[in-house]
């Protein structure tokens, strides 16, 4: 592999051999760490009772890895351009696996929540190396489009394993057994990344962009903080939030100075495809990961269902996702990539919508059909979104691309958590916290889709 991040010639029934062999390492490192969230989800009462923990040492368990993962995110893509995409891939999915250890004995919630955040680092090394490796293998938009497909498939088939395997293990072993199932996964990918990915990289004169990682990391940290901690200081959160919003306009200051070698190249914002891909996306996980930390933590606070029971009804939304993701870049070719984007996001607001018109009906039939309505949005939208916003980049800023993609899904994640979960607290009562946060969620969803259709309709683009 050269510099340029192309790949070097190659007989094609051997590039087509490769590349099965390289899209099967990179989704077996979506799977271990998106299954290690959504069991997480599941497990957050158990944790909670067996720690005493309160519902905000429990948004940290969950938070902790989005906040470390989406604060790096941007450090793992640029890495990635700068040493080479398949060096980092593989640095994530080896830390991953060494944090799901710790995690599987820590003896308190404090180094629960500490081995969540390793988890989170590793994340953030390997997910934007996963996705810039496709831009650069995959040249050829309509395959890169399936390819982003079965990638983005793999989210959905973590949601069905997750929930339901995790449900299972904590029922016969105790909630420290969903992190030792991820070990295995993780030595696997290892293993086969070592002769099925191959090197590249595009350092371009970049380099480490220390200043705007400490700002952005202090931004979107206190944003985070801020959010978690409204009900309970609200004098600090002000603090934060002053501190937080300050980082922020330095962070904008300092990387317009460094132009095209900065942390995050300003420029790339001009780009309406890529700005709508980021208001898109942000908007889906704002509500999706909402959705799986409040709706299996009422239905077992409310004695509706045990932990097992939780994944099995997770697994409609899940294998939804699964069926229609591989269908998602045909499906955006023939009707356009704003309709796919914006029309999925559009479809897992209504989905969180109809979830607070169930909430209270002492059945599980109604909120089925919301989930199924999530799990067909996120389905059409995650691989198209993925596509937009690689595809509308050279391929040399594919690493940073990949980054600014999964810090608008981390972020939209870490602060739906935190809003979602502080409204669901605020209620006192898991059927009418989760009526109003179902609520809340599925209108903000609903107005990022309008946002990215606004933005992306005019100049609307096949490629992704």
């Amino acid at each position: 592999m050269q510099g340029n991040g192309t790949i070097q010639p190659t007989t094609s029934a051997n590039k087509t051999d490769r590349r099965w062999l390289t899209l099967v390492a990179l989704c077996m490192g979506v799977l271990i760490a998106q299954i290690d969230t959504s069991v997480v989800n599941l497990a957050v009462r158990p944790i909670g009772i067996y720690f005493s923990a309160s519902v905000a040492e429990l948004q940290w368990v969950v938070d902790s890895y989005n906040l470390v993962y989406a604060v790096f995110l941007l450090t793992g893509g640029l890495l990635a351009d700068l040493w080479g995409r398949k060096t980092i891939f593989m640095i994530g999915a080896a830390i991953f696996t060494g944090a799901s250890l710790l995690c599987a004995f820590a003896p308190s919630i404090q180094l629960l929540i500490g081995g969540r955040t390793f988890a989170g680092f590793g994340a953030a090394l390997l997910m934007p190396a996963s996705l810039s490796i496709i831009r650069v293998a995959w040249t050829d938009h309509n395959e890169r489009g399936w390819a982003l497909g079965v990638w983005a498939a793999c989210n959905g088939l973590a949601l069905a394993i997750g929930p339901t395997l995790g449900g299972l293990l904590i029922g016969q072993f105790g909630w420290r057994s969903i992190f030792l199932v991820v070990v295995p996964l993780g030595l696997i990918v290892l293993a086969l990344a070592v002769p099925a990915i191959a090197e590249s990289s595009d350092p371009d004169e970049r380099h480490f962009d220390a200043p705007g990682q400490i700002l952005g990391a202090v931004a979107l940290g206190g944003l985070a903080f801020a959010a978690i901690e409204a009900r309970e200081a609200i004098l600090a959160v002000i603090i934060v939030l002053t501190v937080s919003l300050l980082a922020l306009a330095a962070f904008i200051t300092v990387e317009a100075k460094k132009g095209a070698t900065a942390l995050v190249p300003l420029d790339i914002f001009r780009i309406r495809e890529f700005r709508g891909a980021m208001a898109a996306t942000a908007g889906m996980t704002f509500g999706m990961y909402g959705v799986l930390f409040l709706l299996p933590l009422t239905w077992q606070s409310t004695g509706m269902l045990n932990p097992a029971g939780a994944g099995l009804a997770l697994m409609p939304m899940a294998l939804v996702f699964v069926l229609v993701s591989p269908f998602s870049g045909a499906f955006s070719r023939k009707f356009g990539v704003s309709a796919a984007t914006s029309g999925g996001v559009a479809l897992i607001g209504f989905g969180l919508l109809v979830l607070s018109a169930a909430t209270g009906r002492g059945s599980i039939m109604a909120d089925e059909i919301g989930l199924i309505l999530t799990g067909l949005g996120m389905g059409l939208a995650t691989g198209p979104l993925a596509g937009l916003a690689v595809g509308s980049v050279a391929a040399v800023r594919s690493g940073t691309a990949a980054a600014l993609f999964n810090v608008a899904r981390m972020a939209g994640a870490v602060i739906g958590v935190a809003v979602l979960g502080a409204v669901f607290d605020a209620a006192h009562d898991p059927a009418t916290g989760l009526r109003f946060s179902m609520l809340l969620g599925g209108l903000v969803q609903l107005a990022c889709a309008t946002v990215a259709w606004v933005i992306t309709r005019p100049n609307v683009s096949v490629a992704a």
